[in-house]
């Protein structure tokens, strides 16, 4: 990596590659089929409008889907590496799933929300759930039955993003792990850093698209690369 003794502040993004070893299904496999369905049938704002019960069944079963999941060895490195690392570190995930969470995690920012979360609509307040939504249950804050899945659609702006560019703005050195590098905002984040002054260095199983972008790229299945990276910075 280089300098290490100059790195203090490091910004993780992670994408779906960090689940997939976890038996996370990545958005963007299948021909641009999610489970099945079209992004547009599921994951817009206009399609909840249109069918919200396709949609919430589509949620539904994700949300029970990820209770079953465990979390991986890239979850549980990042987890002891937070523990550990004497500077800061903010993990910025891509992903809805609660498993950087389980692998012990805590300074986690989902920037596209979490399946185990419904956003009340009426009183714009989230709540933790794990049920499903179907049935159009009451907000626990306000009774309302205008309960969403807490995810960020298609259409709709990241989470949080002030907070992202700070850190950013701030690093060290900015890592991207299991991500396509085709989705923005995230995307962006390395040159964003780069330009900044940052190290950058992507953990991935292939190339992805912005890995031209980046200092170094090795390759391979995240629980392999992510412990072996983490091993390295905490010496």
């Amino acid at each position: 990596m280089g300098d290490m003794n100059q790195i203090r502040n490091i910004v993780i993004l992670t994408g779906a590659g960090i689940s997939a070893e976890s038996g996370i299904d990545t958005f963007r496999s299948g021909g641009g089929l999610w489970e099945q369905h079209r992004v547009e049938d599921v994951a817009t704002p206009e399609a909840f409008a249109r069918d919200p019960n396709l949609v919430h069944r589509f949620y539904d079963a994700r949300r029970a889907a990820i209770q079953e999941k465990e979390p991986n060895a890239a979850h549980f490195a990042l987890g002891r590496l937070e523990a550990e690392w004497p500077g800061k570190l903010l993990l910025v995930t891509q992903n809805v799933d609660d498993l950087h969470e389980r692998g012990g995690a805590s300074r986690v920012l989902h920037m596209h929300g979490e399946h185990l979360k419904a956003w009340c609509t009426s009183c714009d307040v989230r709540s933790l759930w794990r049920g499903p939504l179907l049935d159009r249950p009451a907000c626990p804050v306000c009774q309302a039955r205008s309960l969403r899945p807490d995810v960020v659609w298609f259409g709709e702006m990241p989470y949080r993003m002030g907070e992202i560019y700070a850190a950013l703005r701030e690093a060290d050195l900015f890592v991207s792990i299991g991500t396509s590098g085709a989705v923005y905002p995230a995307a962006g984040f390395v040159q964003n850093a780069r330009e900044l002054g940052a190290r950058t260095l992507e953990l991935n199983l292939e190339r992805s698209q912005g890995s031209h972008h980046f200092h170094e790229s090795r390759l391979g299945p995240a629980s392999e690369v992510v412990p072996q990276w983490v091993a390295e910075m905490l010496g």
